[in-house]
């Protein structure tokens, strides 16, 4: 059985409490670090000192620790422009020397959004699949090839494709509660699939759909 230690700093944690937990994880022996991406607290704690930033923080783990997985759960589709993220996780897949997993989100908290000024848009999931095909194209496109797509939000074309992750395949993971788009994504492009808050019956339905669309 594969064990993971999960944080959700945006609840409150600097970067040395996060360090001290990722320490802590590679020692007891536990396999990767996760970290939520959120910029904003939920509930009634406060927060403090502030939110951190998902992929600033596992560039640091990366450095500092030797074994353990480190990746996202969920990073926001709203946050970064797709060719942005392909290049920081592809750094720091390589400052860890291959042990970057990528879970990918189409973006929820309307409220963090706001808080920081980022644009919440409308339509956020046909962006999540515009996501997962630019960046994982552009970590698979050959060096001196182009990749091109052409969508509602970007079009990219004579891309260097770089840089590239150490990992010949780096992880993808996606998630979540829809009967039809989900699952065909989950199939098309996740290495692995999350199932957030969800009852026994719920998960075992979902599951489901995502073994036959794949």
């Amino acid at each position: 059985m594969d064990l993971r230690i999960f944080t959700e700093p945006q609840q409150g944690a600097t970067y040395d409490t996060l360090l001290t937990v990722a320490k802590a994880t590679e020692d007891l022996g536990f396999d990767a670090f996760f970290r939520s991406d959120h910029y904003l607290r939920m509930g009634s704690v406060d927060g403090l000192p502030g939110p951190t930033d998902a992929w600033i923080t596992l560039a640091g783990l990366a450095r500092e620790t030797k074994r353990i997985r480190l990746g996202t759960l969920m990073t926001a589709g709203t946050f970064r422009l797709p060719g942005v993220l392909a290049i920081q996780v592809a750094q720091v897949d390589q400052m860890s020397g291959g042990r970057v997993e990528l879970g990918l989100g189409a973006g929820w908290f309307e409220e963090e959004h706001k808080a920081y000024g980022i644009p919440f848009p409308k339509e956020k999931f046909a962006r999540l699949e515009e996501q997962l095909a630019i960046v994982t194209g552009l970590w698979a496109t050959e060096v001196g090839k182009t990749f091109s797509y052409e969508g509602t939000h970007y079009q990219l074309t004579d891309s260097p494709a770089l840089p590239k992750p150490a990992q010949a395949k780096v992880p993808v993971l996606i998630g979540g509660h829809g009967a039809s788009r989900t699952p065909r994504l989950a199939a098309r492009y996740a290495d692995e699939f999350n199932m957030p808050f969800g009852s026994l019956e719920d998960s075992e339905r979902q599951f489901g759909r995502v073994r036959a669309a794949a």
